[in-house]
């Protein structure tokens, strides 16, 4: 079967690429969770540095980021994707480092929506270039954006990103993005305590009633370099009295299977919020994503240590069935559990960097 994949480029190329008719099967781990979300890297710079993922003091002016010859081109990022959904993939998010730093995103985002088995494309971004760019990705065919915000007050804001980068902006890349379609919204914040569980009641105050959904997530031990100590989390329970005790809270059941977050909504209708508890109420047992880097790495973990190399193979003479093969062995293998059994000694293991592989 010939499958064609175009893309408004800058130089009208159109890449046709040769694929057989899908056979291989659907992939399933040791512990039965199926293969169904992939989360795509496609840059591992930023341009915030934020204190939980890319601290300057590592990510400073010396720090090597990686040489573009080493970085999936779009082409290749469209093929392994289409490889990915003849698995069981049907939700495609793009993260980085901050993927809106790549030039002409909107090329791979109009490829990738010519998969018609991607039902579910996604952009995870920290909204300071989506101003200006949100309505050409969603006439590119960009389902939805989620939004990192750790604080709606300055002087907060800037000590968590690090960029003296204002509030303001960030709101205007959400209401780009909702005007532009690209909805409902999620605002994520990450939680650390004395930086910003301050900041917890006033996200709360500020989004209810209006139609986005604002995720709290626990600290995490992601990579490194971030220098992560089980005291620095705000716990899931903590975040939800916060906010209980002015709004009264109902849980909510999982829209999906995988659902990382934990949904409650407002006992007065004033809309729902999230809470993603990955150290203190593990949800291993149903996680459904995959991970590739920006170099074609790819990661069955967000705590992983190492990353299978899938550069080498779309960039050689592997067919997309044998590629499929490969991936599917991977994910049959697999048994990670990181957060079920986090310790001190895995907590110093050296993981791979949540701006190598997204969060």
């Amino acid at each position: 079967m010939r499958r064609t994949i175009a893309g408004p480029m800058t130089s009208s190329v159109r890449l046709t690429l040769e694929r057989s008719v899908p056979h291989v099967p659907l992939a399933v781990d040791t512990r039965g969770r199926p293969l169904r979300d992939l989360r795509i890297s496609v840059t591992d710079r930023c341009n915030f540095r934020c204190v939980y993922c890319m601290p300057r003091d590592t990510f400073g002016p010396e720090h090597a980021f990686l040489p573009r010859a080493e970085i999936l081109t779009f082409e290749e990022i469209t093929r392994l994707a289409g490889i990915f959904t003849d698995l069981g993939v049907s939700k495609v998010r793009l993260t980085g480092g901050e993927p809106l730093v790549r030039a002409d995103l909107e090329t791979l985002v109009s490829m990738l929506r010519a998969n018609p088995a991607i039902a579910d494309l996604t952009l995870t971004t920290n909204g300071s270039l989506l101003a200006r760019r949100a309505q050409a990705l969603a006439d590119a065919g960009l389902n939805r954006v989620t939004i990192s915000l750790d604080a709606l007050d300055d002087p907060t804001f800037s000590r968590m990103n690090d960029a003296r980068f204002p509030v303001a902006r960030v709101m205007e890349g959400i209401a780009a993005a909702e005007e532009a379609g690209l909805g409902p919204i999620k605002v994520n914040m990450v939680v650390k305590r004395a930086w910003n569980e301050q900041a917890i009641l006033p996200m709360a105050r500020h989004f209810r009633w209006s139609g986005r959904t604002v995720r709290f997530i626990e600290y995490m031990d992601v990579g490194h370099s971030n220098g992560w100590r089980l005291d620095d989390v705000v716990p899931a329970a903590e975040i939800l009295a916060t906010i209980a005790a002015e709004f009264p809270l109902e849980p909510m059941a999982p829209a999906e299977r995988g659902e990382v977050a934990m949904r409650f909504r407002y006992a007065d209708g004033g809309g729902e919020i999230g809470v993603i508890a990955s150290v203190t109420q593990p949800f291993c047992g149903d996680c459904v994503r995959a991970r590739i880097s920006a170099d074609g790495k790819l990661f069955t973990c967000l705590f992983a240590v190492v990353g299978h190399d899938l550069r080498s193979l779309v960039r050689g003479d592997a067919s997309d069935d044998a590629i499929g093969e490969r991936l599917r062995r991977i994910w049959n293998l697999r048994d990670d559990r990181y957060s079920e059994i986090r310790s001190a000694e895995t907590v110093d293991l050296p993981k791979v960097e949540m701006s190598y592989i997204g969060g």
